[in-house]
């Protein structure tokens, strides 16, 4: 499942920083992200970070992108991919090269 950010949002900057995957930008008004790029933070840490940080809990699942934790693992791997960062190296990928993960 890739996270939104609601209307409650209070422009406050402190979500962006913290996406290990840069999906979060500033919107036409609040901050928005992107769900081809959130991952919730699996592969990188335990929990999203950008929900932790948000002062306004204005960080919700995004019931329109909803994602297994399987389905947002081979996100991160595709994403590391693409970054050019082999996914053998990745700290704290399960299994690495046993997953049987296909994006």
């Amino acid at each position: 499942m890739a996270l939104t950010i609601t209307s409650e949002c209070i422009n406050c900057d402190v979500c962006e920083p913290e996406c290990p995957n840069q999906a979060i930008s500033m919107g036409e008004s609040i901050y928005v992200i992107d769900p081809a790029k959130c991952t919730e933070c699996v592969g990188h840490f335990g929990e999203p970070q950008c929900v932790q940080v948000c002062p306004v809990e204005c960080i919700p699942v995004d019931p329109h992108h909803v994602e297994t934790r399987v389905q947002l693992m081979a996100k991160f791997v595709r994403l590391q991919a693409e970054a050019g960062k082999p996914v053998d190296t990745v700290e704290g990928l399960p299994g690495r090269a046993d997953v049987a993960i296909t994006p």
